[in-house]
Protein backbone atom coordinates (compact mmCIF):
# COMPACT_ATOMS: atom_id res chain seq x y z
CA UNK A 1 0.00 0.00 0.00
CA UNK A 2 1.39 3.40 -0.97
CA UNK A 3 2.07 5.96 1.75
CA UNK A 4 0.37 9.33 1.94
CA UNK A 5 3.70 10.95 0.99
CA UNK A 6 3.92 8.78 -2.13
CA UNK A 7 0.32 9.53 -3.10
CA UNK A 8 0.71 13.30 -2.70
CA UNK A 9 4.11 13.45 -4.41
CA UNK A 10 2.77 11.23 -7.17
CA UNK A 11 -0.01 13.69 -8.02
CA UNK A 12 2.18 16.79 -7.77
CA UNK A 13 4.87 15.26 -10.02
CA UNK A 14 2.68 14.29 -12.98
CA UNK A 15 2.69 17.70 -14.68
CA UNK A 16 4.56 20.30 -12.60
CA UNK A 17 3.69 23.16 -14.96
CA UNK A 18 -0.04 22.40 -15.03
CA UNK A 19 -2.50 24.64 -13.19
CA UNK A 20 -3.39 23.42 -9.70
CA UNK A 21 -4.88 26.17 -7.49
CA UNK A 22 -6.53 29.42 -8.53
CA UNK A 23 -6.56 32.14 -5.89
CA UNK A 24 -7.56 35.74 -6.46
CA UNK A 25 -7.91 34.86 -10.18
CA UNK A 26 -4.23 33.84 -10.33
CA UNK A 27 -3.21 30.24 -11.01
CA UNK A 28 -0.48 28.39 -9.11
CA UNK A 29 0.95 25.17 -10.54
CA UNK A 30 1.44 21.73 -9.03
CA UNK A 31 5.17 22.39 -9.24
CA UNK A 32 4.84 25.59 -7.21
CA UNK A 33 3.00 23.69 -4.51
CA UNK A 34 5.69 21.01 -4.51
CA UNK A 35 8.53 23.53 -4.26
CA UNK A 36 6.80 25.36 -1.41
CA UNK A 37 6.34 22.06 0.41
CA UNK A 38 10.04 21.25 0.08
CA UNK A 39 10.94 24.74 1.31
CA UNK A 40 8.82 24.30 4.43
CA UNK A 41 10.23 20.83 4.99
CA UNK A 42 13.78 22.21 4.91
CA UNK A 43 13.01 25.00 7.40
CA UNK A 44 11.49 22.50 9.81
CA UNK A 45 14.20 19.91 9.25
CA UNK A 46 16.97 22.46 9.85
CA UNK A 47 15.36 23.18 13.21
CA UNK A 48 15.44 19.49 14.14
CA UNK A 49 11.69 19.04 13.64
CA UNK A 50 11.23 15.86 11.65
CA UNK A 51 8.60 13.12 11.85
CA UNK A 52 6.05 13.50 14.69
CA UNK A 53 7.07 17.13 15.30
CA UNK A 54 4.15 19.40 16.20
CA UNK A 55 3.68 22.25 13.73
CA UNK A 56 1.15 24.97 14.48
CA UNK A 57 -0.38 26.60 11.41
CA UNK A 58 -2.68 29.62 11.36
CA UNK A 59 -4.93 28.17 8.69
CA UNK A 60 -6.24 30.89 6.44
CA UNK A 61 -7.58 29.78 3.06
CA UNK A 62 -4.41 30.72 1.19
CA UNK A 63 -2.41 28.68 -1.35
CA UNK A 64 0.59 28.66 1.02
CA UNK A 65 -1.55 26.84 3.56
CA UNK A 66 -2.48 24.24 0.98
CA UNK A 67 1.27 23.58 0.82
CA UNK A 68 1.55 23.74 4.64
CA UNK A 69 -1.11 21.08 5.19
CA UNK A 70 0.17 18.85 2.40
CA UNK A 71 3.75 18.92 3.70
CA UNK A 72 2.94 18.43 7.37
CA UNK A 73 0.63 15.43 6.81
CA UNK A 74 2.82 13.92 4.07
CA UNK A 75 5.94 14.10 6.25
CA UNK A 76 4.25 12.37 9.20
CA UNK A 77 4.50 15.49 11.31
CA UNK A 78 1.58 16.61 13.50
CA UNK A 79 -0.55 19.51 12.25
CA UNK A 80 -1.69 21.71 15.16
CA UNK A 81 -4.56 23.80 13.83
CA UNK A 82 -4.82 27.48 14.77
CA UNK A 83 -7.95 29.37 13.80
CA UNK A 84 -7.42 32.84 12.25
CA UNK A 85 -11.03 33.85 12.87
CA UNK A 86 -10.32 34.17 16.62
CA UNK A 87 -9.82 37.70 18.02
CA UNK A 88 -6.19 38.67 18.55
CA UNK A 89 -6.14 38.00 22.29
CA UNK A 90 -7.77 34.56 21.98
CA UNK A 91 -5.52 33.51 19.10
CA UNK A 92 -2.44 34.65 21.03
CA UNK A 93 -3.63 32.68 24.07
CA UNK A 94 -4.13 29.60 21.90
CA UNK A 95 -0.68 29.93 20.29
CA UNK A 96 0.86 30.05 23.74
CA UNK A 97 -1.31 27.24 25.12
CA UNK A 98 -0.54 24.69 22.38
CA UNK A 99 3.23 25.08 22.89
CA UNK A 100 4.03 24.03 19.32
CA UNK A 101 7.79 24.13 18.63
CA UNK A 102 7.06 25.69 15.20
CA UNK A 103 4.33 28.09 14.10
CA UNK A 104 3.53 28.96 10.47
CA UNK A 105 1.50 32.08 9.66
CA UNK A 106 1.11 34.83 7.10
CA UNK A 107 2.99 38.08 7.60
CA UNK A 108 -0.35 39.75 8.31
CA UNK A 109 -1.12 37.30 11.12
CA UNK A 110 2.36 37.70 12.62
CA UNK A 111 1.64 41.43 12.84
CA UNK A 112 -1.50 40.91 14.91
CA UNK A 113 -1.25 41.98 18.55
CA UNK A 114 0.31 39.36 20.81
CA UNK A 115 0.75 36.54 18.27
CA UNK A 116 4.51 36.77 17.83
CA UNK A 117 5.11 37.33 21.54
CA UNK A 118 3.08 34.21 22.36
CA UNK A 119 5.12 32.07 19.95
CA UNK A 120 8.44 33.47 21.21
CA UNK A 121 7.40 32.76 24.79
CA UNK A 122 7.40 29.07 23.81
CA UNK A 123 10.70 29.29 21.94
CA UNK A 124 8.84 28.40 18.73
CA UNK A 125 10.41 28.49 15.30
CA UNK A 126 8.43 31.24 13.55
CA UNK A 127 7.85 30.74 9.82
CA UNK A 128 6.09 33.23 7.58
CA UNK A 129 4.72 33.57 4.09
CA UNK A 130 4.12 36.81 2.21
CA UNK A 131 1.21 39.15 1.67
CA UNK A 132 1.46 39.27 -2.14
CA UNK A 133 -1.58 37.22 -3.15
CA UNK A 134 -0.28 36.82 -6.72
CA UNK A 135 3.35 36.17 -5.79
CA UNK A 136 5.29 32.90 -5.62
CA UNK A 137 4.48 30.38 -2.93
CA UNK A 138 7.37 30.50 -0.47
CA UNK A 139 8.13 30.26 3.24
CA UNK A 140 10.86 32.07 5.13
CA UNK A 141 12.29 31.99 8.63
CA UNK A 142 11.06 34.85 10.82
CA UNK A 143 12.67 33.70 14.09
CA UNK A 144 14.84 30.72 14.92
CA UNK A 145 13.50 28.66 17.77
CA UNK A 146 14.95 27.86 21.17
CA UNK A 147 14.76 24.07 21.71
CA UNK A 148 15.48 24.56 25.41
CA UNK A 149 12.02 26.09 25.76
CA UNK A 150 10.12 23.40 23.88
CA UNK A 151 7.72 21.74 26.31
CA UNK A 152 5.88 19.47 23.83
CA UNK A 153 7.88 19.17 20.65
CA UNK A 154 6.57 15.84 19.37
CA UNK A 155 3.26 13.96 19.22
CA UNK A 156 4.02 10.40 18.05
CA UNK A 157 1.42 8.83 15.78
CA UNK A 158 -0.88 11.88 15.71
CA UNK A 159 -1.70 13.42 12.33
CA UNK A 160 -3.69 16.44 13.52
CA UNK A 161 -4.43 18.18 16.78
CA UNK A 162 -7.77 19.54 15.58
CA UNK A 163 -9.50 22.49 17.20
CA UNK A 164 -13.24 21.82 17.20
CA UNK A 165 -15.66 24.47 15.96
CA UNK A 166 -16.93 25.33 19.46
CA UNK A 167 -20.55 25.64 18.32
CA UNK A 168 -22.14 24.80 21.66
CA UNK A 169 -19.34 25.67 24.09
CA UNK A 170 -15.62 26.27 24.43
CA UNK A 171 -13.61 24.78 21.58
CA UNK A 172 -11.36 21.85 22.46
CA UNK A 173 -8.42 20.28 20.66
CA UNK A 174 -8.77 16.64 19.65
CA UNK A 175 -5.79 14.44 18.65
CA UNK A 176 -6.52 12.46 15.46
CA UNK A 177 -4.28 9.43 15.09
CA UNK A 178 -2.45 9.17 11.79
CA UNK A 179 -3.76 5.67 10.99
CA UNK A 180 -7.36 6.74 11.68
CA UNK A 181 -6.99 9.92 9.64
CA UNK A 182 -5.68 8.03 6.62
CA UNK A 183 -8.60 5.59 6.87
CA UNK A 184 -10.92 8.61 6.98
CA UNK A 185 -9.30 9.97 3.81
CA UNK A 186 -10.17 6.71 2.08
CA UNK A 187 -13.76 7.32 3.15
CA UNK A 188 -13.70 10.80 1.62
CA UNK A 189 -12.58 9.27 -1.68
CA UNK A 190 -15.32 6.63 -1.67
CA UNK A 191 -17.80 9.12 -3.13
CA UNK A 192 -15.76 9.43 -6.35
CA UNK A 193 -15.33 6.68 -8.93
CA UNK A 194 -11.96 5.60 -10.33
CA UNK A 195 -9.82 6.65 -7.37
CA UNK A 196 -8.08 3.25 -7.14
CA UNK A 197 -6.55 3.50 -10.62
CA UNK A 198 -3.37 5.25 -9.44
CA UNK A 199 -2.34 8.91 -9.56
CA UNK A 200 -3.65 10.95 -12.46
CA UNK A 201 -4.81 14.50 -13.16
CA UNK A 202 -8.48 14.91 -13.87
CA UNK A 203 -10.45 17.37 -15.94
CA UNK A 204 -12.72 20.00 -14.48
CA UNK A 205 -12.28 22.54 -11.72
CA UNK A 206 -13.61 22.31 -8.18
CA UNK A 207 -14.47 25.28 -5.97
CA UNK A 208 -13.20 25.12 -2.39
CA UNK A 209 -14.16 27.60 0.32
CA UNK A 210 -14.53 25.42 3.42
CA UNK A 211 -12.22 26.81 6.12
CA UNK A 212 -8.95 24.91 6.37
CA UNK A 213 -9.20 25.41 10.13
CA UNK A 214 -12.12 22.92 10.11
CA UNK A 215 -11.80 19.14 9.65
CA UNK A 216 -14.12 19.28 6.62
CA UNK A 217 -11.86 21.92 5.06
CA UNK A 218 -8.69 19.88 5.58
CA UNK A 219 -10.17 16.53 4.60
CA UNK A 220 -12.00 17.91 1.58
CA UNK A 221 -8.94 19.78 0.30
CA UNK A 222 -6.77 16.67 0.63
CA UNK A 223 -9.44 14.69 -1.18
CA UNK A 224 -9.35 17.18 -4.09
CA UNK A 225 -5.55 16.98 -4.32
CA UNK A 226 -5.46 13.18 -4.07
CA UNK A 227 -8.05 13.02 -6.86
CA UNK A 228 -5.72 15.08 -9.07
CA UNK A 229 -8.27 17.82 -9.66
CA UNK A 230 -7.40 21.51 -9.87
CA UNK A 231 -9.49 23.92 -7.84
CA UNK A 232 -10.47 27.51 -7.24
CA UNK A 233 -9.73 28.48 -3.63
CA UNK A 234 -11.88 31.16 -1.99
CA UNK A 235 -10.70 32.86 1.20
CA UNK A 236 -14.24 32.65 2.54
CA UNK A 237 -17.72 31.95 1.28
CA UNK A 238 -19.81 34.81 -0.05
CA UNK A 239 -22.72 34.33 -2.42
CA UNK A 240 -21.22 36.70 -5.00
CA UNK A 241 -17.72 35.14 -4.97
CA UNK A 242 -19.18 31.65 -5.16
CA UNK A 243 -21.50 32.63 -8.02
CA UNK A 244 -18.60 34.21 -9.93
CA UNK A 245 -16.48 31.07 -9.52
CA UNK A 246 -19.28 28.77 -10.68
CA UNK A 247 -19.99 30.90 -13.75
CA UNK A 248 -16.28 31.02 -14.70
CA UNK A 249 -15.32 27.41 -13.98
CA UNK A 250 -18.55 25.46 -14.58
CA UNK A 251 -17.97 22.71 -11.98
CA UNK A 252 -20.26 19.70 -11.68
CA UNK A 253 -20.15 19.32 -7.90
CA UNK A 254 -19.92 22.03 -5.24
CA UNK A 255 -20.26 22.05 -1.49
CA UNK A 256 -21.10 24.28 1.45
CA UNK A 257 -22.91 24.35 4.78
CA UNK A 258 -26.69 24.81 4.96
CA UNK A 259 -26.09 28.52 5.59
CA UNK A 260 -24.56 28.76 2.11
CA UNK A 261 -27.71 27.22 0.63
CA UNK A 262 -29.80 29.89 2.35
CA UNK A 263 -27.53 32.67 1.10
CA UNK A 264 -27.71 31.41 -2.47
CA UNK A 265 -31.49 31.13 -2.28
CA UNK A 266 -31.73 34.68 -0.94
CA UNK A 267 -29.53 35.91 -3.80
CA UNK A 268 -31.91 34.39 -6.38
CA UNK A 269 -29.26 33.98 -9.06
CA UNK A 270 -30.57 32.90 -12.47
CA UNK A 271 -30.98 29.15 -12.64
CA UNK A 272 -29.00 28.97 -15.86
CA UNK A 273 -25.91 30.37 -14.09
CA UNK A 274 -25.72 27.10 -12.15
CA UNK A 275 -26.59 24.87 -15.11
CA UNK A 276 -23.27 23.01 -14.90
CA UNK A 277 -23.98 21.74 -11.38
CA UNK A 278 -25.09 18.16 -10.90
CA UNK A 279 -25.21 18.25 -7.11
CA UNK A 280 -24.56 20.38 -4.05
CA UNK A 281 -22.94 18.55 -1.13
CA UNK A 282 -23.55 19.85 2.37
CA UNK A 283 -22.61 19.03 5.95
CA UNK A 284 -21.17 20.52 9.18
CA UNK A 285 -24.63 21.53 10.49
CA UNK A 286 -28.22 20.21 10.48
CA UNK A 287 -30.01 20.58 7.15
CA UNK A 288 -33.70 21.42 7.12
CA UNK A 289 -35.32 19.16 4.49
CA UNK A 290 -37.54 22.08 3.48
CA UNK A 291 -34.42 24.11 2.68
CA UNK A 292 -33.06 21.29 0.52
CA UNK A 293 -36.41 21.04 -1.27
CA UNK A 294 -36.56 24.81 -1.85
CA UNK A 295 -33.03 24.81 -3.26
CA UNK A 296 -33.91 21.96 -5.60
CA UNK A 297 -37.12 23.66 -6.68
CA UNK A 298 -35.35 26.96 -7.50
CA UNK A 299 -32.07 25.73 -8.99
CA UNK A 300 -32.89 22.15 -9.94
CA UNK A 301 -29.83 20.88 -8.04
CA UNK A 302 -30.07 17.90 -5.64
CA UNK A 303 -28.63 18.55 -2.18
CA UNK A 304 -26.65 15.59 -0.84
CA UNK A 305 -25.95 15.74 2.88
CA UNK A 306 -23.22 14.00 4.82
CA UNK A 307 -22.55 13.51 8.51
CA UNK A 308 -19.29 13.52 10.41
CA UNK A 309 -17.37 15.18 13.20
CA UNK A 310 -13.87 16.12 14.23
CA UNK A 311 -13.81 13.25 16.72
CA UNK A 312 -14.06 10.68 13.94
CA UNK A 313 -11.73 12.43 11.51
CA UNK A 314 -14.41 13.37 9.03
CA UNK A 315 -17.38 11.53 7.56
CA UNK A 316 -19.41 8.62 8.88
CA UNK A 317 -22.41 8.73 6.54
CA UNK A 318 -23.52 10.49 3.39
CA UNK A 319 -25.70 10.48 0.29
CA UNK A 320 -24.53 9.25 -3.10
CA UNK A 321 -26.37 10.30 -6.25
CA UNK A 322 -27.42 6.69 -6.76
CA UNK A 323 -29.01 6.59 -3.31
CA UNK A 324 -30.66 9.97 -3.90
CA UNK A 325 -32.31 8.74 -7.10
CA UNK A 326 -33.53 5.55 -5.43
CA UNK A 327 -34.30 6.67 -1.88
CA UNK A 328 -34.52 10.48 -1.98
CA UNK A 329 -38.23 10.70 -1.17
CA UNK A 330 -38.43 7.62 1.03
CA UNK A 331 -35.47 8.65 3.22
CA UNK A 332 -36.12 12.42 3.19
CA UNK A 333 -34.31 14.18 6.03
CA UNK A 334 -31.65 11.50 6.39
CA UNK A 335 -27.96 12.45 6.42
CA UNK A 336 -27.37 9.47 4.14
CA UNK A 337 -26.22 5.89 4.34
CA UNK A 338 -23.38 4.77 6.59
CA UNK A 339 -19.97 4.84 4.92
CA UNK A 340 -18.27 1.55 4.13
CA UNK A 341 -16.69 0.12 7.26
CA UNK A 342 -18.85 2.20 9.65
CA UNK A 343 -21.46 0.61 11.93
CA UNK A 344 -24.09 2.57 13.86
CA UNK A 345 -26.76 1.91 16.42
CA UNK A 346 -29.15 3.91 18.59
CA UNK A 347 -29.13 3.11 22.30
CA UNK A 348 -31.34 3.98 25.25
CA UNK A 349 -29.73 7.02 26.97
CA UNK A 350 -30.48 5.60 30.44
CA UNK A 351 -29.73 1.87 30.08
CA UNK A 352 -27.44 1.74 27.06
CA UNK A 353 -29.58 -1.01 25.54
CA UNK A 354 -29.58 -1.19 21.75
CA UNK A 355 -32.87 0.03 20.30
CA UNK A 356 -34.67 -1.53 17.34
CA UNK A 357 -34.13 -0.03 13.88
CA UNK A 358 -36.23 3.09 13.43
CA UNK A 359 -36.29 4.18 17.08
CA UNK A 360 -34.62 7.35 18.39
CA UNK A 361 -31.75 7.05 20.82
CA UNK A 362 -28.18 8.12 21.46
CA UNK A 363 -25.99 7.41 18.46
CA UNK A 364 -23.07 5.03 18.82
CA UNK A 365 -20.58 4.35 16.02
CA UNK A 366 -17.94 1.70 15.43
CA UNK A 367 -15.17 1.66 12.82
CA UNK A 368 -11.43 1.23 12.45
CA UNK A 369 -11.49 4.90 11.42
CA UNK A 370 -12.28 5.83 15.04
CA UNK A 371 -9.36 3.95 16.53
CA UNK A 372 -10.73 0.65 17.84
CA UNK A 373 -12.82 -1.35 15.38
CA UNK A 374 -14.24 -3.44 18.21
CA UNK A 375 -15.45 -0.64 20.51
CA UNK A 376 -18.51 1.56 20.19
CA UNK A 377 -18.00 5.32 20.31
CA UNK A 378 -20.91 7.07 21.99
CA UNK A 379 -21.81 10.47 20.59
CA UNK A 380 -24.05 13.19 22.02
CA UNK A 381 -26.32 13.04 18.97
CA UNK A 382 -29.86 11.70 19.08
CA UNK A 383 -30.39 9.55 16.01
CA UNK A 384 -32.38 6.97 14.11
CA UNK A 385 -30.71 4.14 12.21
CA UNK A 386 -33.02 2.24 9.89
CA UNK A 387 -32.80 -1.28 8.48
CA UNK A 388 -31.12 0.01 5.28
CA UNK A 389 -28.31 1.71 7.26
CA UNK A 390 -29.65 5.21 6.63
CA UNK A 391 -29.05 7.66 9.45
CA UNK A 392 -31.20 10.51 10.76
CA UNK A 393 -29.81 13.04 13.25
CA UNK A 394 -32.58 14.30 15.55
CA UNK A 395 -30.63 16.79 17.67
CA UNK A 396 -28.06 16.75 20.43
CA UNK A 397 -28.76 15.17 23.78
CA UNK A 398 -26.33 17.56 25.48
CA UNK A 399 -28.04 20.55 23.87
CA UNK A 400 -31.41 19.99 25.51
CA UNK A 401 -32.95 22.86 27.48
CA UNK A 402 -34.53 21.74 30.76
CA UNK A 403 -37.31 24.23 31.61
CA UNK A 404 -38.88 23.46 34.97
CA UNK A 405 -38.39 19.74 34.41
CA UNK A 406 -39.57 19.79 30.80
CA UNK A 407 -37.00 18.85 28.17
CA UNK A 408 -36.87 21.07 25.06
CA UNK A 409 -34.99 20.11 21.89
CA UNK A 410 -33.78 23.39 20.34
CA UNK A 411 -34.04 21.95 16.83
CA UNK A 412 -37.80 21.45 17.26
CA UNK A 413 -38.27 25.12 18.17
CA UNK A 414 -35.94 26.23 15.38
CA UNK A 415 -37.95 24.32 12.79
CA UNK A 416 -41.20 25.86 14.04
CA UNK A 417 -39.76 29.38 13.82
CA UNK A 418 -38.32 28.80 10.35
CA UNK A 419 -41.73 27.62 9.13
CA UNK A 420 -42.95 31.23 9.47
CA UNK A 421 -42.77 32.99 6.09
CA UNK A 422 -41.02 36.06 7.56
CA UNK A 423 -38.19 34.02 9.12
CA UNK A 424 -35.16 33.14 7.02
CA UNK A 425 -33.08 31.57 9.82
CA UNK A 426 -33.48 30.95 13.53
CA UNK A 427 -31.33 29.61 16.35
CA UNK A 428 -32.53 28.63 19.82
CA UNK A 429 -30.43 28.42 22.99
CA UNK A 430 -31.12 28.09 26.70
CA UNK A 431 -30.26 30.75 29.24
CA UNK A 432 -30.33 30.49 33.06
CA UNK A 433 -33.55 31.28 34.91
CA UNK A 434 -33.78 31.61 38.70
CA UNK A 435 -37.19 29.93 38.91
CA UNK A 436 -37.19 27.37 36.09
CA UNK A 437 -33.50 26.57 35.78
CA UNK A 438 -33.40 27.31 32.05
CA UNK A 439 -35.63 28.98 29.49
CA UNK A 440 -35.40 29.03 25.68
CA UNK A 441 -34.58 32.20 23.76
CA UNK A 442 -34.29 32.67 20.02
CA UNK A 443 -32.22 34.67 17.57
CA UNK A 444 -34.05 35.39 14.32
CA UNK A 445 -32.88 36.57 10.91
CA UNK A 446 -35.72 37.83 8.74
CA UNK A 447 -36.25 36.77 5.14
CA UNK A 448 -35.23 39.32 2.52
CA UNK A 449 -37.79 42.13 2.40
CA UNK A 450 -39.87 40.72 5.27
CA UNK A 451 -41.22 42.89 8.07
CA UNK A 452 -40.80 41.86 11.70
CA UNK A 453 -43.83 39.72 12.64
CA UNK A 454 -46.37 41.02 15.10
CA UNK A 455 -45.59 39.56 18.53
CA UNK A 456 -49.10 38.16 19.09
CA UNK A 457 -49.32 36.76 15.58
CA UNK A 458 -45.98 34.96 15.97
CA UNK A 459 -47.03 33.61 19.36
CA UNK A 460 -50.23 32.20 17.85
CA UNK A 461 -48.25 30.71 14.98
CA UNK A 462 -45.85 28.94 17.37
CA UNK A 463 -48.57 27.69 19.72
CA UNK A 464 -50.12 25.86 16.78
CA UNK A 465 -46.84 23.94 16.38
CA UNK A 466 -45.27 23.76 19.85
CA UNK A 467 -46.19 23.07 23.44
CA UNK A 468 -46.39 26.23 25.60
CA UNK A 469 -43.17 25.38 27.49
CA UNK A 470 -41.25 25.20 24.19
CA UNK A 471 -42.00 28.77 23.13
CA UNK A 472 -39.03 31.15 23.53
CA UNK A 473 -39.40 33.73 26.28
CA UNK A 474 -37.41 36.28 24.30
CA UNK A 475 -36.67 36.78 20.62
CA UNK A 476 -33.86 38.90 19.25
CA UNK A 477 -33.91 40.02 15.62
CA UNK A 478 -30.43 40.06 14.09
CA UNK A 479 -28.95 41.30 10.85
CA UNK A 480 -26.54 38.36 11.03
CA UNK A 481 -25.75 35.60 13.52
CA UNK A 482 -22.39 35.26 15.21
CA UNK A 483 -20.78 32.30 13.49
CA UNK A 484 -17.90 29.89 13.79
CA UNK A 485 -15.31 29.45 11.05
CA UNK A 486 -17.49 26.72 9.50
CA UNK A 487 -20.47 29.13 9.34
CA UNK A 488 -22.38 27.39 12.13
CA UNK A 489 -24.22 29.66 14.55
CA UNK A 490 -21.90 30.30 17.50
CA UNK A 491 -24.27 29.38 20.30
CA UNK A 492 -22.03 30.64 23.10
CA UNK A 493 -21.82 34.05 21.42
CA UNK A 494 -25.57 34.05 20.80
CA UNK A 495 -26.24 33.42 24.50
CA UNK A 496 -24.11 36.46 25.39
CA UNK A 497 -26.45 38.64 23.31
CA UNK A 498 -29.22 37.83 25.78
CA UNK A 499 -27.14 38.69 28.85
Amino acid sequence: MTTLRERIDGILSIAPDAEAVEFNRHWHTWGELHRAMRGLDKLLGDAGLGADARVGVVLRNRPENIASVLEVVASSRCLVTLNPILPDDRLAADVQAVQAPAVVASVDDWRRAGIEAAALANGSVCIEFGTDKDGPLAFSLRHAGDPAQWARAFSPGVAIEMLTSGTTGPAKRIPLKRTNFEIALEGWGSFEKGRDAGPKLRSGIQIWHNPLSHIAGIGGMLNIVLSGRKFCLLERFTADAFHDAVVRHRPKVVNGPPTALRMLLDAKFPKEDFASLVTFRTGTAPLDPDLADAFYEHYGIPVLQNYGATEYAGGAAGWTMEDFKRYGKEKRGSVGRLNAGVEARAVDPETGATLPAGQTGLLELRSAQFGDAQSWLRTTDLAIVDADDFLWIKGRADNAIIRGGYKIAPDDVTRALEAHPAVREAAVVGIPDARLGQVPVAGIKLAAGAAQPDEKELDTFLRARLSPYQIPVRMLYLEEFPRTASLKVDQAALKKLFA
